[in-house]
């Protein structure tokens, strides 16, 4: 029996048992038009910030899979810039940052252009604008050589005692032949079912599994077969909004992620009911949480609402926003200066925190006094 399913004679020919996935299709398309018209009903200010807490889940969850955790205000603010939505927090770029961030956006918000190798270079290439990953210089915006030894694809665990082999990728040479066939496979199957096309969910999971097989670049493999799948996904809905996150989902549920992509790789045929279940399931369940991000929008909607016409200054509007965002949690007059940064003094921090109490926007949450003293919105 073969080890993995790109040694079998007849890969990448994958099949899979439609009965036992048409009910849970039926299912999820249902789910996924109620939250588009759900969408649809709030207005456009509303959306907007929707769209931005969702983009930004997506480019912190894709990463924190591989180990790698982003600052979510920098997320936050690099995503804001380029749609024009949102407040702008004013950070410096962090190239880095800036690299995920058009990568996804690339994916989504140019979901209509042809997947294209060149294309895939031109993100592989973003998401190292050093060249380095791990502290090892890495070949970018090429397909890989296997210079360094064959291609292992790993769990992303930053400990190397916890680090867990998967499986080995094909071999380099084939890398270049593989790739052409996905890439021809991606394009022509966007199509309605009626005209030969595959359905558009069953695409983006079989187009993740596919991608992260062949693992064709050195590095961020995982991070680039998630991308292809939000596009895929941006395609079945015809639709550059994002109102939910696979890659959230996917961090939720990392080990089963992994477990199920090592025991479809190496199952012994291309038989891959199972993770399309799998991959179906976790789109259900991250339409799901959607209920959840939107009522913090709605929250935040009608928290400034309520405040439009409160004197406040720019340091006290930053810190509302990232408290109704959920991105600052016990909040004390120390972490206010901190967070403000620009040296900000304590004092400074403490009228700042005075001035929201007196307005009925915060209140003292009972703790040791002084500098410890934590501070709660109202709601």
């Amino acid at each position: 029996m073969a080890r993995v399913m790109h040694e079998l004679s007849d890969w990448p020919a994958f099949r899979w048992d439609r009965e036992r996935l048409i009910d849970a299709l039926a299912a999820v398309r249902y789910n996924q038009g109620r939250l588009i018209g759900r969408m649809e009903s709030l207005g456009f200010s509303l959306r907007e910030q929707a769209v931005l807490r969702t983009l930004t889940l997506d480019v912190l969850k894709s990463s924190e899979i591989e180990g790698e955790f982003l600052d979510p205000d920098r997320v936050r603010s690099s995503i804001a810039d380029r749609l024009g939505i949102g407040e702008k927090l004013w950070l410096p770029p962090d190239l880095r940052v800036d690299g995920v961030v058009d990568v996804m956006l690339g994916a989504t918000q140019q979901y209509a252009h042809p997947l294209t190798a060149e294309r895939l270079y031109g993100w592989h290439a973003l998401l190292f604008p050093s060249s380095f990953s791990g502290g090892h210089r890495i070949r970018v915006g090429v397909w890989r050589d296997d210079a360094r030894g064959p291609m292992e694809v790993v769990s992303g665990e930053v400990d190397p005692e916890r680090r867990t082999v998967y499986f080995e990728a094909p071999a380099a040479d084939r890398v270049p032949a593989e790739m052409a066939a996905f890439l021809r496979w991606f394009d022509a199957s966007w199509m309605p079912p009626e005209r030969g096309g595959l359905d558009s969910v069953l695409r983006a999971g079989i187009a993740h599994l596919w991608f992260v097989t062949i693992h064709p670049f050195d590095d961020g493999n995982g991070r680039i077969a998630r991308a292809i799948m939000d596009m895929a996904l941006a395609q079945s809905e015809n639709s550059a909004l994002r109102f939910y996150s696979m890659s959230a989902q996917f961090r939720r549920e990392r080990k089963a992620y992994y477990a199920m992509l090592e025991a479809t790789q190496k199952r012994g045929d291309l038989d891959i009911t199972a993770w399309l279940e799998w991959f179906i399931a976790g789109l259900d369940r991250a339409l799901a949480h959607v209920d959840a991000e939107l009522d913090l929008v709605l929250r935040k909607a009608q928290f400034w609402d309520k405040h439009r016409g409160t004197p406040l200054n720019p340091r006290q509007t930053n810190m509302l926003n990232r408290l109704l965002d959920g991105t600052v949690e016990n909040l004390t007059s120390s972490k206010w200066a901190k967070i403000i940064g620009g040296g900000l003094s304590h004092d400074t921090a403490l009228r700042d925190i005075a001035a929201l109490i007196v307005l009925g926007i915060l209140v003292k949450d009972p703790g040791e006094g002084g500098r410890s003293t934590r501070y709660l919105l109202v709601r």
